[in-house]
């Protein structure tokens, strides 16, 4: 019940914000050019930043439907935290802020990195079943006992 109302919950702004970048991604990309001019000769990345930004909205679109409608939501959490941290970066970087618009910026900054928790948190949510560490550790634990006992038959 909880995981039902909590992952729209979690994805509502990814839904909104990711649309509003796809639709109009110029004030988005105006705070992204700084990191963008800095990150593209390293990632080697296409050196259209519009594009790169709406590709960050739509990841946040598509993270947020997944996410809200359950849909491998482990996925969508990882692909909803990586999105997050250039957003929050460019669009937050309160320390770089004008004076004035220091407290304010750093309040969206913090809201960010809480629900950037949120979705690391969502990320091993594994529901009460086996994570895969689990799974693998049983799997090789089956496997080395199944080799000790052909080797005990010859």
């Amino acid at each position: 019940m909880i995981r039902t109302l909590a992952r729209p919950m979690l994805a509502s702004i990814f839904l909104v914000s990711g649309l509003e970048t796809i639709k109009r991604p110029g004030a988005r990309v105006r705070a992204a050019t700084p990191l963008l001019d800095r990150v593209i000769p390293v990632l080697g990345l296409p050196d259209d930043k519009e594009l790169l930004v709406r590709a960050n909205g739509a990841a946040m679109l598509a993270g947020g439907a997944m996410l809200a409608t359950g849909r491998m939501p482990r996925v969508a959490a990882g692909i909803l935290a990586a999105s997050l941290v250039p957003t929050t970066l460019s669009v937050h970087s309160f320390w770089e802020a004008p004076e004035a618009e220091r407290p304010a910026q750093k309040i969206q900054f913090l809201k960010n990195l809480s629900m950037l928790g949120g979705l690391l948190l969502a990320t091993v949510d594994t529901e009460g079943k086996p994570g895969l560490a689990w799974r693998a550790g049983k799997l090789r634990e089956s496997a080395a006992a199944r080799v000790e006992a052909a080797r005990d038959r010859a």
